[in-house]
């Protein structure tokens, strides 16, 4: 791959041609007929038309009798009408039934409507009589019937080729019969955490040791995504380890995201072992945090890797900018990128010139409109700090800050898009 060197000197990579050489690499997944509930929040990769019409037959609105308009015209409270009740219809009840003139029909919501009635009274209506029942007000023609089709007919689209699956288009495919739909699968990503002096949590820590959070908070993002994401125990700084974690995990692995490594030490595993293979490039991206960056193909059926800096912060932000967008193309969905918001700057921000600043920030909502506070400081280090920022608060490139009072571009996180 080539780089961008200029006389030996490494230059920034603008983020947006980081982000634009990554997605041209990265091919959506073959879809394939997966259960409705499996392919929950992924876009539909078909049209899809109804077999049957929804309803499917005639039926009830309410619980009553089923009755002839014309034979309960009429009935009020000082003139109740008496019918004889000649049977009872339940949903589910494969009994068809007919009604002479001058019967009526006990009747559950959802049961079908018996051959000759054209209107339902509601039980509350009545006196709530088995053989015989007592009517105090008619219904008028048709009320408190569902019609066959009158929501969906046969053959009607239903769900068109894109469209994101949730709740409200599985309840009318699952109502139309269909027990699978063709959808992209959900990116498996494998999260890999190098460093040794990374310890699990739960665990002890010698004096030199740190829990690992980073593959906990890459592994949840990657959830969040919509991805299947499968952490990977803490890989020390020796490069064959490394080399032989990467090799294990590669079988079940759509996508590879490994933190730390990456910078310019002498234990710096993933850029060592990574760097020879030919196939993965490292970078400095104008952005901060997050400047060191790697991308590139592994493996026999060169599966995409995305090396991200150590410091938390700076792996998540690497994260939010470049995997989530890769991750989204690879099941289809758009827009790749996290929408910009804009809202009003309640504090003073610095930045630097020539660097994006993705400053951790609160953003909120109020009856004067959205507004958006800095959160902590800017170490790439403060987890704290990123746990309590519920957005990020972006500074162009060509600003050197932002006054309060400013309108703000904002990334609102933990939002889906």
């Amino acid at each position: 791959m080539p780089s961008d060197t200029a006389s030996g000197t490494a230059q920034l990579r603008p983020v947006d041609e980081h982000l634009r050489r990554i997605i041209e690499m990265i091919a959506p997944l073959e879809p394939y007929d997966q259960p409705l509930l499996e392919a929950h929040g992924l876009p539909v990769c078909e049209d899809v038309t109804s077999p049957i019409a929804l309803p499917r037959f005639d039926n009830s609105s309410m619980d009553g009798y089923a009755v002839r308009h014309g034979d309960v015209t009429g009935a009020s409270d000082e003139a109740p009408i008496h019918l004889p009740v000649v049977g009872e219809s339940a949903a589910g009840s494969t009994k068809p039934y007919a009604m002479a003139p001058g019967t009526c029909l006990k009747i559950m919501t959802g049961a079908p409507i018996p051959s000759g009635a054209d209107a339902v009274v509601p039980v509350e209506w009545t006196d709530a009589g088995r053989a015989t029942v007592r009517i105090f007000a008619a219904p008028q023609p048709g009320q408190y019937l569902r019609h066959a089709g009158e929501d969906v007919r046969e053959g009607d689209l239903v769900v068109t080729e894109g469209t994101l699956l949730g709740a409200r288009q599985i309840a009318v495919l699952a109502a139309a019969g269909k027990a699978q739909v063709s959808a992209r699968p959900r990116p498996r990503v494998v999260v890999i955490s190098t460093g040794s002096e990374l310890r699990d949590p739960g665990g002890s820590l010698d004096f030199d040791s740190i829990y690992d959070a980073n593959s906990f908070m890459l592994a949840a993002a990657a959830r969040a995504m919509g991805a299947i994401a499968y952490r990977v125990g803490i890989v020390s700084d020796d490069p064959l380890n490394f080399s032989d974690a990467l090799s294990d995990q590669l079988v079940r692995a759509d996508a590879v995201v490994t933190s730390g490594g990456v910078s310019m030490g002498d234990y710096d595993v993933v850029k060592d072992v990574l760097g020879r293979l030919g196939t993965v490039e490292f970078c400095d991206v104008a952005m901060q945090p997050g400047k060191p960056q790697g991308f590139g193909r592994v493996g026999e059926d060169g599966t995409p890797i995305f090396t991200l800096p150590g410091n938390p912060v700076s792996a998540y932000v690497s994260f939010e900018v470049f995997v989530a967008p890769a991750l989204r193309r690879m099941m289809g969905r758009q827009p790749y990128r996290r929408p910009l918001v804009q809202a009003q700057l309640m504090r003073d921000v610095r930045s630097i010139l020539g660097k994006r600043q993705y400053v951790r920030a609160h953003f909120e909502v109020t009856a004067d409109g959205a507004t958006v506070t800095p959160v902590g400081g800017h170490g790439s280090h403060l987890v704290g700090d990123l746990a309590a920022a519920n957005s990020l608060l972006v500074v162009a490139e060509d600003a050197t800050g932002l006054a309060a009072g400013d309108t703000a571009g904002v990334l609102v996180l933990d939002r889906d898009f």
